[in-house]
């Protein structure tokens, strides 16, 4: 069993193959259990709770490869989560803007993600995971794409965000730096929860 409190912040480290990403995509939603469940506020996600919902309202995802799509600009790639939920166009673009800005890409809102750095790519997956106002961020190696400068900003960023927005943030990480930041450290080995 695994209990984790509204506003903690847990990293989770294991070898490749523990189950430290099975773990974050049940706790997102993303895939479901084979058996036992998974609750949001004291509701079962996929029975009480309906995914999608959860999904688009509560949730949101950082993951290591961006996933921004290279046809969209960055004040568009912003936007995409926020179609899930009733807002008309200039609420997202002026959304899209203001986390954009947030994340110091004010210079860079035209930008297609080709045209970006690796750590410029990083803070508009930030933006994106942000748009809907989610109580729940899940980073997934958020900084394995990243050298070890743009590393340490992007972590002292999420450590801002959640502190900032009071959320909840679980990070997946391979690096002990980032695993020893969080107050709660979960170390995974072979799909069991060890500490």
């Amino acid at each position: 069993d695994l209990s984790i409190e509204a506003g903690d912040f847990v990293t989770s480290s294991g070898a490749s193959g523990s189950g430290k990403s099975t773990l974050l995509q049940l706790l997102g939603g993303l895939d479901t259990a084979t058996s036992g469940q998974v609750l949001f506020q004291n509701s079962a996600l996929g029975t009480a709770v309906g995914l999608d919902d959860y999904r688009a309202h509560h949730v949101g995802f950082i993951f290591q490869a961006f996933y921004l799509l290279p046809t969209l600009r960055a004040i568009e790639n912003v936007q995409v989560p926020m179609f899930a939920v009733k807002q008309t166009g200039d609420s997202r673009a002026q959304r899209a803007n203001d986390l954009l800005c947030e994340m110091g890409l004010e210079h860079r809102l035209n930008q297609y993600p080709n045209e970006l750095s690796a750590g410029e790519r990083q803070r508009v997956a930030i933006a994106r995971a942000l748009a809907n106002h989610p109580s729940v961020l899940l980073a997934d190696e958020p900084t394995g794409n990243l050298d070890s400068v743009n590393s340490a900003k992007i972590i002292e960023m999420l450590i801002g965000i959640q502190k900032k927005r009071g959320m909840t943030l679980v990070v997946v990480t391979h690096e002990n730096d980032i695993a020893n930041s969080a107050p709660r450290h979960i170390r995974i080995r072979d799909g069991k929860i060890e500490a």
